[in-house]
C-alpha cells in the first residue's frame, strides 16, 4: 500500500491533463511516480524534464540504460 495517496484523476487541472493523456497513451496508464508527483505539477514536470535529458544526452550508450532500466525495475519488483 503507498505511504503517500496516488493521484489518478486530473480534475480541472490543464498540465495533469496534458501529462496524463500522454502517459496512457504512450503506456495505457500511469505510471506510478507521475501518481505520486502529481500532487506538486511544476516538480513532475521538471523530474520528467531530467529524465528526458539523460535520455537525450546519450552520455550512456543506449544498450546499457536498457539494461539499468531493467535491473532497476527488477529490484523494484516491477514488471517491465
Amino acid at each position: 500500500m503507498p505511504r503517500v495517496r496516488e493521484i489518478t484523476e486530473e480534475g480541472d487541472d490543464p498540465l495533469l491533463k496534458e501529462i496524463f493523456g500522454k502517459e496512457r497513451e504512450a503506456f495505457g496508464d500511469l505510471l506510478n511516480p507521475t501518481k505520486v508527483m502529481a500532487h506538486c505539477p511544476p516538480i513532475m514536470i521538471a523530474a520528467k524534464r531530467l529524465s528526458a535529458a539523460v535520455e537525450k544526452s546519450n552520455l550512456l550508450p543506449a544498450q546499457l540504460r536498457a539494461l539499468l532500466y531493467l535491473r532497476v525495475a527488477t529490484i523494484n519488483g516491477c514488471p517491465f
